[in-house]
């Protein structure tokens, strides 16, 4: 089966572990931190073996035949996604059959005097059950007319998005986006899937499933693609709100949150802007490279993520019909930024640029430039390649008001300001 998966898929060129940029090191020192702290992981450049990864633009119908414009992407796109969902994410349910949105807060004088909040209430009802999560969204006041939002999909406790400001993290700096004139969003994960293995189907998988108990199909969706789900319910409202420009949304994750950005982004065409902030394994990093956490480990720490399906692939990540830059070329021609951290070799920072850089050739078909092998850059030194960014910043694992500025900077690039 695995065999012939991948050869419906293509094959690019061999790369190999040895390949290495004229920018970023990774720190030996944390290089010996990490494998002390887990071992048994490879975290060497001299560690990572030759691989192939499939090509992107090679058509399972007819066999063979290479994509080489924008239109023929068209048909080579579906293909790609249904492998994605058949094994790697699962298959995700569309809106459900009744879906509402209550403003239950509405404060133009958030942030003293410099925003709006509101705060919204997603209904879903779905086969006589319901479900609900929460919205909350801040506009800038100085800026008329519409306006480009910056969606997260936080992983970490409500705090951190508290939309009374009590508590202002920098996981989510959202006077500083306000002040930029961007608006920023925030639902939380746990509200449409618990992040438990034992519980993930409490939320709105119960809602479309009617249980939370008993077999389910190998290719059915986990918490990563519930998580994306609730992000296309707050587009769904984002295009109801006559100050958001639905055209311009991005949205952002951090971690496994950045895991299911990308997804989202990919299910969905309506994100002009996809965000992954260090998402490394079943993210952005390239699986093949065996480098930091593995298909294996993630699957075993992590299996309610993941359609069943994806732990077949536990070490036997050159049998998969996807890597993970297929994932990223799936956006195309759409926007994507990529960012990864010095200190998080867990998450592979070159993996993930690399993951980016081989996505170049879905992206050159709307006349982007080549992002080049070798030339993951310097850290926090951003690169942008048209509609692509990507940077490396000093520090652990985290999402910080660093790498929302930069994000906030792509956002000019496009002229969303």
């Amino acid at each position: 089966m695995f065999g012939s998966l991948l050869a419906a898929a293509g094959l690019c060129l061999p790369l190999s572990g040895d390949a290495q940029s004229a920018g970023w090191r990774a720190n030996p020192e944390i290089v010996r931190k990490a494998s002390e702290q887990q071992p048994g992981f490879n975290y060497d450049e001299s560690g990572v073996a030759s691989y192939m990864l499939p090509d992107p633009l090679v058509l399972s119908h007819p066999p063979g035949k290479k994509v080489r414009t924008a239109e023929e992407w068209a048909l080579r796109r579906p293909a790609i996604l249904e492998l994605f969902r058949e094994n790697v994410y699962g298959r995700s349910q569309g809106r459900p059959e009744r879906l509402r949105f209550e403003v239950v807060q509405e404060d133009s004088t958030a942030m003293s005097g410099a925003a709006t909040l509101k705060r919204v209430v997603v209904h879903s009802s779905h086969g006589g059950r319901s479900h609900q999560f929460g919205l909350t969204l801040f506009l800038p006041n100085a800026r008329q007319g519409r306006v480009p939002v910056f969606l997260l999909i936080n992983n970490r406790p409500t705090e951190n998005t508290d939309p009374t400001r009590a508590v202002q993290s920098g996981f989510w700096p959202a006077e500083r986006l306000v002040a930029r004139g961007y608006g920023i969003a925030a639902l939380h994960n746990a509200e449409l899937a618990p992040d438990d293995k034992d519980r993930y189907r409490n939320g709105v998988i119960e809602l479309f499933e009617g249980t939370t108990s008993g077999p389910r199909p190998a290719n059915a969706w986990g918490a990563l693609a519930a998580w994306a789900w609730g992000a296309s319910r707050a587009m769904d409202y984002f295009e109801t709100d006559s100050r958001v420009d639905g055209g311009r949304v991005a949205v952002v994750g951090h971690s496994r949150g950045g895991k299911a950005a990308l997804w989202a982004g990919a299910e969905d065409e309506r994100f002009a802007l996809v965000i992954s902030n260090e998402s490394g394994e079943g993210g952005a990093a390239l699986s093949r490279r065996n480098f930091g956490e593995t298909v294996a480990r993630i699957n075993e720490a992590f299996p309610h993520w993941f359609a069943g399906n994806y732990r077949a692939f536990a070490g036997r990540e050159q049998e998969m019909p996807t890597d993970q830059h297929m994932l990223l070329a799936l956006v195309a021609p759409r926007a994507l930024y990529v960012a990864s951290a010095d200190a998080d070799l867990w998450s592979d920072p070159r993996g993930e640029y690399l993951a980016l850089a081989n996505a170049s050739p879905v992206f050159e078909l709307w006349g982007d430039p080549t992002m080049s092998m070798d030339g993951m850059p310097g850290l926090d030194t951003p690169v942008v390649i048209r509609r692509r960014g990507y940077h490396v910043r000093t520090g652990a694992h985290n999402l910080t008001p660093f790498d929302w500025d930069r994000f906030a900077e792509f956002a000019d690039t496009l002229r969303w300001k």
